[in-house]
């Protein structure tokens, strides 16, 4: 099958879409099939206006434009991209999009208008704005004409379901976790404070600094110097975090900034726990990559953290920051129940193998087919 993958951001830019996307490019080249990529995000070396460059073996095609701080936005793509759709032969279309995303929504209304069979996963929550597209109604009719919709986890496709109506199916395609790279072996766990790590864009969204507040509010409970905190990432918000950490002379939290895949798995399989505060999380890959190295996860209820912490067995599902807070407060104290979910991850692996998740992508491309010939 030749596959067209299309979406706003790709690398070089960093981030959840833009790392899944090419992450499901090399699955799916693995498995057998063709696939480009289509995006509006320029490439390493600035490449844009249809140039094409490969990435991991992948024709990537740069539809980019000059914009302010290279943002990934071009009004001009859409008749270039359905000339190069046409003549490239495609049997389906995998649009992948977030709250807002011109390029991939450009891109649906073209592989629609084509005819050409059209998957297309939301990586996001739309609760909040539903109203916003549900009155645009360009979503329900894309789905009434053929396109197949799905989300990364059940809770980001349940506000969808009742956007596209009772008469069009929203399926789940997950993120996936490449177990074999993130699973490391049993870590003998040296005596000290219960190490808490997490991994996030320092963004009022992921609420860096609520995490830093009930962190200390466990340690007051818990006692001096029974944890600490590693915060990974970058983001607009860090410094709000760092003035919060200085002025509560909290020694115990380190920022050390956004480091490479290898180097994040070294760090969580030298912690201890996963915290995941955000309430709006559509699937938490941080997360997931987390509970594969074997941390269990302490994460919100609501979220799509939930589709890979089962509470009590591998990790903690809570419902409020003081929750969060408290489980913290219990797990300092109780080495003993972090080594037993600890363990379970290590002995499970995660269902969001890449290998079954590209299965699944193969599947709603079969979907998308089976629709446009209905």
């Amino acid at each position: 099958m030749k596959v067209a993958l299309l979406s706003d951001c790709y690398l070089p830019r960093l981030g959840g879409i833009e790392v899944q996307t090419h992450d499901l490019a090399q699955h799916l080249q693995a498995a057998g099939h063709q696939v480009e990529v289509f995006t509006a995000t320029r490439g390493a070396s600035g490449e844009m206006h249809g140039e094409v460059t490969v990435v991991d073996g992948v024709p990537v095609h740069r539809l980019a434009a000059r914009m302010p701080w290279e943002l990934p936005v071009n009004p001009f793509a859409p008749a270039e991209l359905r000339r190069r759709l046409v003549g490239g032969g495609f049997d389906v279309a995998h649009v992948q999009t977030g709250v807002v995303s011109p390029f991939a929504w450009d891109s649906t209304r073209v592989t629609v208008g084509l005819g050409l069979p059209t998957a297309m996963t939301w990586h996001c929550m739309l609760a909040g704005v539903a109203p916003v597209f549900r009155a645009a109604r360009f979503v329900r009719r894309w789905a009434s004409r053929g396109v197949a919709m799905s989300a990364v986890s059940d809770v980001a496709a349940e506000p969808l379901r009742r956007l596209v109506g009772p008469g069009a199916r929203v399926g789940v395609l997950p993120n996936g976790i490449d177990v074999a790279r993130w699973r490391v072996g049993p870590v003998v766990r040296e005596p000290g404070p219960l190490r808490l790590v997490t991994a996030m864009r320092l963004a009022a969204r992921k609420r860096p600094a609520a995490l830093v507040e009930l962190v200390a509010a466990a340690e007051r409970v818990a006692g001096a110097g029974s944890v600490s905190l590693t915060v990974l990432g970058e983001g607009p918000d860090r410094r709000k975090v760092e003035s919060l950490v200085r002025e509560r002379g909290l020694d115990w939290v380190s920022l050390p900034g956004r480091v490479p895949r290898d180097e994040l798995r070294e760090l969580y399989a030298a912690a201890d726990v996963y915290l995941s505060p955000a309430r709006l999380e559509s699937f938490g890959i941080a997360a997931l990559e987390a509970r594969t190295v074997g941390l269990p996860v302490i994460g919100r209820s609501g979220s799509g953290v939930g589709e890979f912490v089962d509470d009590g067995v591998n990790g903690l599902v809570v419902s409020s920051d003081s929750q969060m807070s408290e489980a913290v407060a219990r797990l300092a104290k109780d080495p003993g129940e972090v080594a037993r979910m600890r363990a379970w991850n290590l002995t499970h692996a995660p269902e969001q193998e890449w290998s079954h998740v590209a299965a699944m992508a193969v599947a709603e491309y079969e979907r998308a087919r089976a629709l446009v010939r209905r």
